[in-house]
């Protein structure tokens, strides 16, 4: 594992659990609109981001993975699921996938019991993907003969 990243994601879990996003009640006073707090400081976030973003795509920003491409995508049934998915654990756990680390580091159960549904729901996701792609695997691709 690099150092940097390493250090970087500590860092940053440090400051979510210093602002308290680790806290079932900050986050359920948020979702109840009663702590502002969370929404400024995603604001905060996105404002930061969005422009460093926009300046790394104009300048053609090279990382280990390739150019930097933030192409738009349609939003699709499974976006509108997942996402509905997603808010509803969020607002039954009162947490959310980083806090929910934090959760765990500091010892509550709670994040425990949120990481360990965090990777069920992959687990299940990558299944129903695996079954889903399974037919479209078993075409013969383009330029090649079928086998009577």
């Amino acid at each position: 594992m690099n150092r940097v990243s390493l250090l970087a994601g500590v860092v940053f879990g440090f400051l979510v659990a210093a602002a308290r996003l680790n806290d079932y009640d900050v986050i359920h006073d948020m979702l109840l609109l009663r702590e502002p707090d969370v929404f400024l400081m995603m604001g905060s976030a996105i404002g930061t981001a969005a422009p460093i973003l926009w300046y790394l795509r104009t300048h053609h920003w090279k990382t280990m993975e390739g150019e930097i491409d933030l192409r738009r995508q349609p939003v699709s049934r499974r976006n509108v699921a997942g996402a509905a998915i997603f808010g509803a654990g969020w607002a039954v756990a009162g947490t959310c996938p980083v806090p929910a680390l934090a959760m765990s580091a500091g010892g509550s159960v709670l994040g425990v019991f949120v990481m360990g549904g965090l990777f069920s729901g992959i687990a299940l996701r990558d299944a129903l993907d695996t079954r889903s792609l399974r037919p479209l695997l078993r075409r013969t691709p383009p330029g090649a003969t079928a086998k009577a």
